[in-house]
């Protein structure tokens, strides 16, 4: 099965960090990286808005594309949330391979970080 990323914005760390780690704990995606700083300058709801974004990469697989999108819809407090999917045309093979292992829902797992909180560096 093809690796995608998925990507997604938000408005918060903490709702960048709950998104991440439910998609990752739910075997849905190998990784999700949080990138703070970002800029965003849309037309929503006849008005040029702009605001300050975290944006999210899910690296995961095709077929874990509607889990994915489903946690990003029921977590998410926007209205509409940006989820788009890019395909992976190439990369490095044992990257691939840990992608799919990782979503493997047979395999055995570990979650370490499950009481841990994550402090976030400005």
């Amino acid at each position: 099965m093809r690796a995608i990323v998925v990507v997604t914005t938000v408005g918060t760390e903490e709702q960048a960090y709950l998104i991440a780690r439910e998609i990752v704990a739910r075997r849905q995606a190998a990784c999700v990286n949080i990138l703070p700083g970002i800029r965003s300058i849309y037309r929503w709801k006849g008005k040029i808005c702009k605001d300050g974004e975290l944006l999210l990469l899910v690296k995961t697989l095709e077929g874990e594309f509607e889990g994915v999108a489903a946690t990003i819809r029921e977590l998410h407090s926007y209205e509409l949330p940006e989820i788009l999917s890019f395909t992976v045309t190439r990369g490095e093979q044992g990257f691939l391979d840990w992608i799919a292992g990782s979503v493997d829902k047979n395999a055995e797992f570990v979650d370490e970080d499950e009481d841990e909180e994550i402090a976030y560096e400005d």
